[in-house]
């Protein structure tokens, strides 16, 4: 029997299939799973023929870094002033997406938020037929209707396409967020055979592609699926088949510069697993300010590693939190910690900037929804996140500025659901110098930004919520160590400093103090290993 791939075709003829006021959902982390060769080409079939308009694009990421994907478009309409190709769009993080932060910003289209982990696993409920996703990641943030909900601009606000609104189950409050079904899927993946069965064996992720298709598809939708090679029908194996054929539409392939796993690199085994490179010993980690806050953070993994007896599931954020598994490393304890990365990776090297969301060597790689599940269910030990603001109830705003709109990314449902926080950062911002050495910290120049603030300008961890459900949380600086109970309970400085000058005079509330008050470990602050075996 001959089997005819009658589902390759050319991008335009794919495209031109989508009607105008459709609903389009888009996969991509970044660039890893963004179809990107086919939103250069649906603008390209809109510029030319001026259909399909008037679209409202779904994302669980963001598909996109500045001046690519989604972002590329954003450019497009923002220059052209063009009002009718695009409605609106529900983006969980516009931090690398500079045009779509303009358009956002000058109420152009209408824009929406919600956390990645929300979004990824809404496609499932939707693909389900459920009217939307319940869930308490939200609640007491500025994601919560009470506050700001998750609209982006006025026009967001007045239209509520996309919206979240307050339940009770049990006598207990939850989130419901909604959102319009899509009628169209945009997907990537690495090959497809002859009927249209997608594997992924040089992806990075597998992020929320299938989800995205289901959605689709349970919807009377069209997937639409962007390639990179072609196979013959029966040579994928059939567990490698990560969305089967009746779930595709249309196969475009794509040309290869358009088919990156991240944003700098075009391939690399190591990063899709089929290389697993060799365990090597990084040289350690320069003494400085960030690493005494890494080390600091490793401690209290190693106090928990041994009081649980097993190692550690958890998970790192970006910054000053992503360098704590190379001081575990460093103190050659790195079995201690099994990483995790929110697109789906757990293991390896994490890179980091436009490039994050990948590991170079994971252990494993598993769909971004079922990441996520981990997160908000608990099934972590741990997790460490950076913040911007801490306030005096032990609220965290870890990125939100005025003038800059950006998006919560994967940090609610993380900050959610981890039974144990230890937020990671310096005490105070701007042009500080700090020098550790001797067994003590130096403050030669103080940073003029202060950090622990009366109340944070955005909510995006709440302190009451995470004390109601008994969560431990510490706030881990440089010089001084918070822990989280009826408000910020000062327990630990760091020697060579002073506790009025260099703390208290520096915040603007006035934190309990604990009556055990102690030194921070000055192993922290010493050259070589700390010895932590």
């Amino acid at each position: 029997m001959t089997i005819r791939l009658d589902k390759v075709v050319a991008a335009e003829e794919a495209l031109s299939s989508i009607k105008d006021g459709s609903v389009i959902a888009i996969s991509g982390f970044n660039i890893a799973t963004t179809p990107e060769f086919l939103i250069v080409k649906l603008w390209e079939v809109y510029e030319r023929t001026g259909h399909p308009k008037d679209l409202f694009i779904l994302t669980d990421t963001l598909p996109a870094v500045p001046e690519r994907g989604l972002d590329l478009i954003g450019r497009k309409v923002y220059e052209s002033r063009d009002g009718d190709f695009l409605r609106g769009m529900l983006l969980t993080y516009l931090g690398w997406a500079p045009w779509l932060q303009k358009l956002t910003a000058e109420n152009m289209v209408e824009v929406y938020t919600w956390s990645i982990g929300t979004a990824s696993c809404w496609f499932r409920e939707a693909a389900s037929g459920r009217p939307g996703l319940i869930t308490r990641v939200g609640l007491g943030t500025f994601l919560d209707p009470r506050q700001d909900g998750c609209y982006l601009n006025d026009l967001a606000r007045e239209r509520r396409t996309c919206n979240n609104r307050i339940i009770e189950i049990d006598g207990k409050e939850y989130l419901l967020y909604r959102a319009p079904k899509p009628d169209v899927a945009l997907i990537r993946a690495t090959t497809s055979d002859e009927l249209g069965n997608l594997s992924m064996e040089r992806e990075g992720i597998l992020g929320t592609v299938l989800a995205i298709a289901q959605a689709a598809k349970s919807n009377g939708g069209i997937v639409i699926a962007q390639v990179e090679r072609l196979a013959r029908f029966g040579s994928i194996k059939p567990k490698e088949v990560q969305v089967p054929a009746p779930l595709v539409d249309y196969v475009v392939l794509s040309p290869p510069e358009y088919h990156w796993q991240t944003c700098s690199i075009h391939y690399d085994p190591r990063i899709s697993g089929e290389v697993i490179p060799p365990r090597g010993s990084a040289p350690p980690l320069e003494l400085s300010d960030r690493k005494v806050i890494a080390r600091r953070v490793a401690l209290e993994l190693v106090r928990l590693a041994k009081e649980k007896g097993r190692p550690l599931f958890v998970n790192f954020g970006i910054g000053i939190p992503a360098l704590v598994p190379a001081v575990i490393e460093e103190e050659g304890l790195s079995e201690l910690l099994l990483t995790s990365i929110e697109a789906g990776p757990l293991g390896g090297i994490a890179l980091t900037e436009t490039d994050f969301g990948v590991a170079i060597g994971p252990f494993a790689v598993i769909p971004m929804p079922d990441m996520f599940t981990n997160y908000e269910g608990g099934v972590i030990d741990a997790s460490s996140m950076g913040f911007m603001q801490v306030d005096s109830e032990g609220n965290v705003n870890p990125s939100f500025i005025p003038g800059r709109i950006t998006g919560p990314g994967g940090f609610p449902v993380i900050a959610s659901g981890s039974p144990r926080l230890y937020f990671a950062g310096g005490f105070t911002a701007g042009r500080r110098k700090l020098r550790v050495e001797g067994g003590s910290l130096k403050i030669e120049q103080e940073g003029e930004l202060v950090k622990f603030v009366r109340r944070v300008y955005k909510v995006a961890f709440s302190g009451s919520i995470a004390r109601e459900e008994g969560k431990e949380v510490l706030y881990i600086t440089e010089r001084a160590v918070f822990r989280l109970h009826e408000g910020l309970v000062l327990e630990e400085v760091a020697p060579g400093i002073d506790l009025d000058r260099d703390v208290l005079s520096r915040m603007e509330f006035e934190p309990r103090i604990s009556s055990k008050l102690e030194e921070m470990d000055k192993r922290i602050f010493r050259e070589g290993k700390m010895n932590i075996r």
